[in-house]
Formats: structure tokens, sequence, C-alpha cells
């Protein structure tokens, strides 16, 4: 059962500030409610992370992740492989620069083994774009707003 949950959003910092904060996989757990640890297993020749392990938790329900990433100058993308509750899961981040701010666009597929019913996929879809998206934005602020 493939779910997706996209949200577009302004932020006031550039799409480098927003990549470096992608990029600390370290202070994931500490703005994403939904992560319970994050640990870069190794990186790609300029430093950014490429595999990564990582245990979620959404709605009582904890899964263990080993996320592949891909990093350009605008963008960054990462995918699952096969987990307890997930066939796959595929994330990006398009950053557009707008003069001063940066235009997020966050997509995510899940391909869920079983399936969740409607009112409860709402429920985490929104925790997830919450997370995703508004609370990445109040981080980057945070740090180089």
């Amino acid at each position: 059962m493939a779910v997706r949950a996209s949200r577009e959003i302004l932020f006031d910092a550039s799409p480098e500030a927003i990549l470096d904060a992608l990029a600390d996989i370290d202070e994931v757990p500490t703005w994403s409610t939904l992560h319970r640890s994050a640990e870069v297993v190794d990186r790609h020749p300029d430093g950014r992370p490429h595999h990564v392990k990582a245990t979620v938790k959404i709605m009582g329900i904890t899964d263990k992740e080993m996320l592949e990433y891909h990093w350009g100058d605008d963008w960054m993308v990462w995918d699952a492989q096969d987990t307890f509750q997930q066939r796959g899961q595929h994330g990006e981040y398009k950053l557009i620069r707008e003069g001063d701010r940066t235009r997020v666009r966050f997509d995510l597929i899940i391909d869920l083994v079983a399936p969740i019913p409607e009112f409860l996929l709402r429920r985490a879809k929104k925790m997830v774009l919450d997370a995703a998206v508004d609370r990445l934005r109040t981080r980057v602020t945070r740090f180089h707003g």
C-alpha cells in the first residue's frame, strides 16, 4: 500500500543552510519528533551522509530504517531498504531560491507492509509533514535566521 505525502513552504534561509541542517544527522532527533535515533554509517567523499541508521516512532509504532542519501546543490533524496513496517520509502527535498528565501518542497512515498485505516493515515501524514517541514524550518531559522 503506497502512501504519499507532500508539503511546500517558504524558509527564511538559503538552500545551503537548509541542506546543512539536513546533513547534520546527529542533530535530527533534537528537532524531529519522529526520530528516536539517527547515526551516520558512512559518508560521501564530500562529507555528507551516505548511509544512515535511524529509529523512528510514529503513533506508537517503532521502526528501524537503513537510509541511503544522495545530495545535489538544491536537492536531497533518500531511499530506505525494507523494514518491519515498510516495503520501501523514498523521500526528497527540492529547494528553489527566491531572493533571500528558499521554497522547500518535501515529498515522501512509503510502501507500507499492511494497510492502515484512513483516519490514522491522515494523522500520521500530518505528523510526518510537521516534522519534515515545519520543525525543520524552526531548526534552520534558529541557527541560520
